[in-house]
């Protein structure tokens, strides 16, 4: 086991750490740990070339998980090798800072370069039709206005798929302001549409319970359990079915909802940093890469504002 890990992991609680967040780096030091462990190599022992065989490894299809030995099918995304980067550079600042020995600086573990990958959003049709879809496609009468809500919601207010599945009865005010706890406990507003708040209204009309969650799961025509709530692994796959029986044929997910949020927002006219505010990005760079995702969007300010746009003849 690598030296202090428990530690390190109770201090990331301590300093106010949400749970998913310790939990990745819990797994992805995990996943260092066993390449540790496969390479015969001691902690101590660890060098730069090590680190550069261990970035290989992460980019390769025979890499194993933590929790597995299965070999893994797809090779990982640029983003996902440096958040597991980033776990072991994390790591080894917390070891320094205890007065402990490292054998790499944190520095020598270098990120790889990312994809630029273009964004994709799918047509406005398109996103309406998948938000339209529970009530039709649903045979559980309320599964289908559980599921038309959840994606009223998502696509009304731009929130992020785990504040959606961790919301509250009493984060929601008559007017239809949400107030969210987003990423590292920043704290910002969001707002429903009028169209969003009747669809989520005519949802919790159909429950008499007390639960202070909004969307729970169902068990054939009963709430499971107080203490449950719908996931973010369950919406995905609803999404991605709904997708596919829809023939949308651009990948859409939870993720693109939001993306959709921001860039129909801007095709609008909104301003980027009223976007900025309420997709709770810290950085207006963040916000950028949604705001022109849309190739309708950049087609629309070539033709507007380029000095030779206007036919001459």
């Amino acid at each position: 086991m690598l030296l202090s890990l428990d530690d390190f992991l109770l201090n990331l609680q301590t300093n106010n750490y949400s749970p998913e967040t310790v939990y990745n780096y819990e797994r992805d030091l995990a996943t260092f740990d066993q390449f540790l462990t496969e390479s015969g190599t001691k902690f101590e022992a660890v060098d730069k070339q090590f680190i550069n065989r261990y970035k290989a490894y992460l980019t390769s299809r025979d890499r194993k998980t933590a929790k597995s030995t299965i070999e893994q099918d797809k090779m990982l995304v640029s983003r996902s090798i440096n958040r597991m980067l980033s776990s072991l550079r994390s790591y080894l600042r917390y070891l320094i800072d205890m007065d402990k020995q490292v054998p790499v600086p944190p520095e020598a573990v270098k990120l790889i370069k990312t994809e630029r990958k273009h964004p994709q959003v799918a047509e406005l049709n398109d996103l309406i039709r998948l938000i339209e879809c529970p009530s039709t496609l649903e045979t559980n009468k309320l599964v289908g206005l559980r599921n038309r809500a959840i994606l009223e919601v998502l696509f009304s207010t731009g929130m992020r798929i785990s504040e959606l599945c961790g919301l509250n009865r009493n984060q929601i005010d008559d007017s239809g302001k949400i107030f969210v706890m987003g990423k590292g406990k920043k704290q910002r507003f969001v707002y429903m549409t009028d169209r969003a708040m009747t669809h989520l209204n005519r949802y919790l009309a159909t429950r008499n319970d007390n639960y202070s969650a909004v969307f729970i799961p169902y068990s054939g025509r009963n709430v499971t359990s107080m203490k449950k709530r719908i996931s973010t692994n369950y919406l995905q796959e609803k999404i991605k079915n709904y997708r596919e029986k829809l023939k949308i044929n651009v990948p859409t997910s939870a993720h693109s909802l939001r993306h959709g949020f921001a860039t129909y927002l801007a095709e609008e006219g909104a301003s980027p940093v009223a976007i900025q505010i309420l997709l709770g990005h810290e950085s207006l760079d963040t916000t950028t890469r949604y705001v022109h995702a849309s190739d309708r969007f950049a087609q629309e300010t070539h033709r507007k504002f380029h000095p030779l746009a206007e036919n001459d003849d």
